[in-house]
Parts: structure tokens; sequence; C-alpha cells
């Protein structure tokens, strides 16, 4: 069964100092449903964004073990993707035009 591109896309990741500096290389960081491969991460950005994917690169990001009152729980592990996009194409996340 095909995933729709709302699926595979979960939320960007463009607050984060990392995804802040990949954003001059051109690239963007998302959130990706887990099961998601490259090949789809790749049609949805494309069908979600009008843009060119260049490359696609992903890790899995491991859960955090947290202190929850005296026990400990461990959060979920998520699927990140760092999209590489072609020269000329971006994608805006926020109106940076204004300025304060």
């Amino acid at each position: 069964m095909k995933q729709q591109p709302h699926h595979i896309i979960k939320r960007p990741i463009a607050l984060t100092e990392k995804a802040t500096r990949l954003r001059e290389e051109n690239k963007v960081v998302f959130e990706v449903a887990a099961n998601a491969n490259k090949i789809q991460i790749r049609e949805a950005v494309e069908a979600l964004f009008s843009v060119k994917v260049a490359e696609v690169n992903t890790l899995i990001q491991r859960g955090k073990v947290k202190r929850m009152g005296r026990d400990v729980a461990k959060r979920p592990n998520w699927k990140k993707a760092v999209i590489t996009l072609r020269a000329g194409d971006e994608i805006q996340f926020f109106d940076e035009s204004k300025e304060s």
C-alpha cells in the first residue's frame, strides 16, 4: 500500500542549530515516517513542496532515556531525513522577509 506524501513527511526540523547551518548548504531536515525509504521520501518532498531533490540521507534518531518521577522511561526512536535540494530550489518554513 502506497503512503500519501503528508503521511511520510511528519514535520520540518528547522529550529535547531544544525538544521540552520545546513540551510546554508541548501539542505532541509524533516522528521519522516519510520517505515519510509529514501525513494518515498524524495517523491513526497517533491510532491508537497514543488522542488527537485538532489539527495536524501536518512538516520534513526534514538530515543532518550528520561526520568519520570522515580521511574525511568525511554522516548520512542524516530527517523530523520536530510534533504539536499538542487541549486535554485528553496523551501521556506517561515516568512523571513520581515525584519524587526
